[in-house]
């Protein structure tokens, strides 16, 4: 089973996704972490993005799929500073480098059971996932989140966010947007707790639904 977790920046998407994972035993697809790899690689090796993507190793390591690699090189923490970040939301944008990683996410999710974030699972990469969220948050509850974890201005922060929330919306290819069936879960009054169980909520939902029905979890796991 795939549960698609799609929505914009600083909305909670990753902490909420590893800990829904975690609770169910599923596999964890940070799809943004790959695009991050992708901007990591083009600014240290001063080539294209698009190159990168294509001919790069990125691997999920770690006991949910945590840890990123880069060719070997663990940039778990390096894809998180925010050259990287503002980087990454340009390459996504990249259609040739969309194509690349995309079809190495869908390889990743033919078998097993995977929680998988990012803005584009349940349209584009999975649009058959069992379970599809669209989690947001206001702008201001974003961005304030983020300044937190970084240690930020939350201005600076919400000013830099309205960028790339225009990027992601208006790209040409894969623009930022829920599935027309996800159901949309707004964190900005909940806490971390509830955001997970409801999440958590619809995934055992979906589960029932599918045994009910004679169905299991798919091979691979």
């Amino acid at each position: 089973m795939i549960v698609a977790i799609d929505g914009p920046a600083g909305a909670g998407k990753s902490s909420v996704a590893r800990e829904v994972a975690r609770r169910l035993g599923y596999d964890y697809l940070d799809s943004g972490a790959m695009y991050r790899a992708v901007a990591l690689g083009a600014l240290e090796r001063g080539v294209d993005a698009a190159q990168v993507a294509r001919r790069a190793r990125i691997e999920l390591g770690g006991e949910l799929g945590e840890r990123v690699l880069l060719d070997g090189r663990d940039v778990t923490s390096s894809i998180r500073e925010e050259p990287v970040s503002q980087a990454a939301s340009v390459v996504a944008a990249d259609p040739e480098v969309r194509e690349a990683v995309v079809a190495q996410q869908r390889r990743l999710l033919e078998s097993g059971d995977w929680v998988a974030e990012g803005r584009d699972i349940g349209t584009v990469v999975a649009p058959h996932a069992e379970v599809k969220v669209f989690l947001c948050a206001s702008a201001t509850e974003r961005a304030r989140r983020r300044a937190r974890q970084l240690g930020a201005e939350p201005a600076a922060v919400l000013a830099q966010q309205a960028l790339r929330d225009e990027r992601d919306a208006q790209r040409e290819h894969s623009p930022l947007r829920p599935a027309a069936d996800a159901v949309v879960v707004d964190s900005t009054d909940l806490t971390f707790e509830q955001t997970v169980a409801r999440v958590e909520a619809l995934a055992r939902d979906r589960m029932r639904c599918g045994a009910a029905r004679g169905g299991g979890r798919r091979p691979g796991r």
